[in-house]
């Protein structure tokens, strides 16, 4: 059974990113200008990918199986459609994202841009999709609802779901998965070589000492969704990368998110809060944000100690989340973002 959470929160991402124009903007959060610790334009992931060199020839038919279950035979790459920000980014990191016809609204990323959003998170129209012709439509397990995902295999355009991303250690599989589907399985084997060698090293610059407990805070003010992440929030792997603990695991939440109490941000008891950037400015920035019952009682609302990361990239595990951990360990560790990701 597909994550149902995992779809909410994806709408609820989704509509945030439309409501503020999915810009995946660097600035600074509301508040973050007096005396916080919170994200800035130096600590923010580029909002370009970095292809590979040369474009690889997908290399077609190929019969992959997806992570549904079902086998899928591609007998065409040309018209793709990826139904998530993360497997948009992974097509054009492999050098096919001449291919891509369209982008779900979590697709903030530069090249990107000028595509037609005709997806919005978990909530796929089918019609959308169906109106560019695609011959390969990649979805993540979330994806759906099953009506349109069936609707589209119906109308015979091959469906590849990949697993969705849960930490570090998923980078490499969903890589190639993508460019197994696509005809490309070298090229997928070169970006996860590189992918995981810019990780290594990015794990490398994470210093030594006490490890600070992070606790991963998703928020949508205009919707009023205030949850702290649990054993399975999907942060929990980044915050361990960056060398920290995560806070809420720690506490003994064991689901994926809890709504926010005092009581059990208080028991977390965080050093540092951990964001979406778009979620920061939800709830009125910084200031905003230690207003939440329960927040400025920890030792990271006293501090004001807060970690930002843009909403497209985030939790991701994809090629550019080298970046993002070396965002998270220059704002955790209180770098000024010079040594960070350009």
């Amino acid at each position: 059974m597909r994550n149902r959470l995992a779809g909410v929160l994806l709408s609820v991402l989704a509509l945030s990113l439309a409501a503020t124009g999915c810009g995946g903007s660097s600035e600074a959060a509301p508040g973050a200008e007096s005396g916080t610790r919170a994200a800035t334009a130096g600590d923010s992931v580029a909002n370009r990918v970095e292809p590979l060199a040369g474009a690889p020839e997908p290399d077609l038919p190929v019969t992959v199986r997806s992570a549904d279950g079902e086998r899928v035979t591609v007998e065409g790459a040309d018209r793709v459609v990826p139904l998530s920000g993360s497997l948009s980014e992974i097509v054009f990191t492999l050098g096919l994202g001449d291919r891509v016809v369209a982008r779900d609204v979590t697709a903030t990323f530069e090249q990107a841009a000028k595509l037609p959003v005709v997806t919005r998170g978990h909530d796929v129209s089918a019609e959308s999709v169906l109106s560019l012709r695609p011959d390969l439509v990649l979805a993540e397990t979330t994806s759906g609802p099953e009506e349109a995902v069936d609707q589209i295999r119906a109308a015979g355009v091959p469906v590849l779901f990949v697993e969705a991303a849960k930490g570090l250690d998923d980078v490499g599989p969903r890589i190639q998965a993508v460019a197994d589907a696509l005809g490309v399985p070298a090229a997928g084997k070169e970006l996860t070589r590189r992918s995981e060698q810019r990780i290594g090293a990015a794990r490398k610059e994470v210093p030594h000492g006490d490890r600070p407990r992070v606790a991963f805070l998703y928020l949508r003010g205009s919707a009023s969704v205030y949850l702290i992440g649990g054993e399975d929030s999907g942060a929990g792997s980044l915050i361990e990368a960056a060398g920290a603990v995560d806070a809420g695991a720690a506490s003994g939440l064991d689901k994926d998110f809890t709504a926010i109490t005092s009581e059990a941000l208080v028991k977390a008891a965080p050093d540092a809060i951990l964001v979406m950037s778009k979620g920061l400015e939800s709830v009125g920035g910084l200031d905003g944000l230690v207003k939440i019952p329960g927040v400025a009682q920890t030792p990271a609302g006293m501090d004001r100690r807060v970690v930002s990361v843009e909403d497209g990239v985030l939790l991701n595990y994809g090629p550019r989340t080298d970046q993002v951990l070396k965002s998270v360990v220059a704002q955790l560790y209180g770098g000024s973002g010079e040594d960070g990701p350009k």
